[in-house]
């Protein structure tokens, strides 16, 4: 059997077409309120990655029609001052929602994070994240959901493969990506397994799956052997890779990708290998494929949640 190359599904033109159809809610809730829909970010500390993902959200709501307003603190703030800070953005009359960039830095301590989506408002909650809007969605009834598998519904909808009947593993159990996933495939008929570190014979379980999930966080680590032929397979991996020896073992000599890490010195990959496209029916490449899509459904939750806030 000739073997064949994965159709790769286009993140970016899904997520282009996600925020068109939000353009005219946009316009309807400002003509309205006499206002757009505001969106907070909160970016704490100087991370350079963090820094890439913020500019791009303020680009893309501001490009949507949206009022994004970028609140700094430094790297030395207290947890104290991140708090008091969501507190004030939880009463503002002009902002509906309210994301405070992930990660914190390490010297607010441990569990800083959930106590800052602890602290805001639910309705205002536009990650999705706060424990309120997580039991409602394992109750199949959110209206604001984690952005990245929300994103990967969409992907998955608009580019016409089944889910419902499927059978879907998610391969990562964090509250940002994999549990989320699995919660939402499994409202939509699919047959869901959550693999993760302990999971024995990892890849034989993945193999096993029409729709695969890969949220682990580790640089090309899922490879042929995980895929069953034809599968539709989701690279949620971001991974900056910095070791030459490591990008070799992703990329053949010649490779395209291999000169874009000699011109800058790093590339970014998934968590998926690029042989699985020999395997797999559909392939996200990384990057171009989910990215797009958090951020457009972080325009959609915004202007949802707008809209329940003043119906």
């Amino acid at each position: 059997m000739a073997q064949t190359t994965a159709r790769l599904l286009d993140g970016q033109s899904v997520a282009a077409a996600i925020r068109e159809s939000v353009l005219p809610e946009v316009h309807a809730f400002s003509a309205r309120t006499g206002r757009p829909p505001g969106l907070g970010i909160v970016l704490v500390g100087d991370d350079p990655a963090s820094e890439i993902y913020v500019r791009n959200k303020v680009r893309a709501g501001t490009e949507s029609g949206l009022r994004v307003d970028l609140n700094r603190l430094p790297a030395s703030a207290s947890l104290d001052e991140l708090l008091a800070l969501v507190a004030r953005l939880n009463a503002s009359p002009v902002h509906d929602g309210i994301l405070v960039q992930a990660p914190l830095p390490s010297a607010m301590g441990r569990g800083a994070s959930q106590r800052v989506f602890d602290t805001i408002d639910p309705i205002k909650d536009v990650d999705g994240f706060h424990p309120v809007n997580v039991g409602k969605l394992v109750q199949g009834r959110a209206h604001l959901v984690a952005c990245t598998p929300s994103g990967v519904i969409e992907m998955l909808q608009r580019s016409d493969i089944p889910i419902a009947g499927s059978r879907a593993v998610v391969i990562g159990r964090s509250e940002i990506v994999g549990k989320p996933m699995a919660m939402l495939l499994l409202q939509r008929d699919a047959t869901v397994t959550i693999c993760h570190s302990k999971t024995p014979d990892l890849a034989k379980t993945a193999a096993a799956a029409d729709i695969l999930v890969a949220a682990i966080g580790r640089a090309g680590f899922v490879t042929a052997e995980f895929v069953k032929p034809g599968a539709t397979v989701i690279d949620v991996g971001i991974n900056r890779v910095t070791d030459r020896a490591v990008a070799d073992r992703l990329f053949p000599p010649g490779a395209a990708r291999l000169a874009d890490f000699d011109r800058r010195g790093s590339i970014v990959v998934g968590d998926v290998h690029p042989g699985v496209s020999d395997v797999a029916g559909a392939l996200t490449p990384v990057p171009g494929g989910v990215g797009p899509l958090t951020i457009a459904m972080l325009l959609k939750n915004t202007v949802t949640a707008a809209q329940a806030a003043h119906p």
